[in-house]
């Protein structure tokens, strides 16, 4: 693979182009081959993603406009354009939008996909078995569907998640 570099969009561009009550990713990273990901995510006026942790990768957040702060261990640290925050694999956070909403970037290692892996032993009981069958076929059992952001897709690690760590997206019946 050759590539070249080459800009892939310009920020001010889609936060103005973005219609006013626009919340969440409003563009991400999805060159084929990256090894990155990469979101511009938009908070509304005191707008929240709940305390969260992310447990395997590191995360740089980068204010592109706006304010608010990120809320880890009972230290605020204040956000306003042009802080970039590293927030490390394994930290508790919550990020709270200002009055005038908050923008920012998140960029990290792109994570793995999926595998279809084979089971990994045979059910206990009869009512295991429709759930190997299923493992067998590929794919997560359906059980896992309250855990997919319904904004961005993202399937979250937290069993009871509250706030997508992705965009901010509220999940649903919490």
């Amino acid at each position: 693979m050759n590539s070249v570099p080459r800009v892939l969009a310009v920020l001010d561009d889609l936060l103005t182009a973005a219609a006013p009550d626009a919340r969440g990713a409003l563009w991400q990273l999805a060159e084929q081959g990256r090894e990155l990901d990469a979101n511009l995510v938009r908070l509304l006026p005191g707008a929240e993603v709940g305390e969260h942790q992310e447990d395997v990768l590191d995360v740089l957040l980068v204010v592109i406009a706006g304010s608010g702060r990120v809320v880890a261990g009972g230290d605020s640290l204040d956000l306003t354009p042009t802080t970039v925050v590293w927030l490390p694999r394994t930290s508790r956070r919550a990020l709270v939008a200002g009055p005038e909403g908050l923008a920012y970037v998140t960029v990290h290692r792109r994570r793995p996909g999926l595998a279809i892996k084979p089971p990994v032993a045979a059910p206990a009981t009869p009512l295991a078995a429709p759930l190997t069958a299923y493992a067998q076929e590929g794919g997560e059992a359906p059980c896992v569907l309250d855990r997919v952001c319904p904004a961005c897709g993202r399937l979250s690690q937290d069993p009871e998640p509250v706030f997508c760590s992705r965009c901010g997206e509220r999940f649903t019946d919490r």
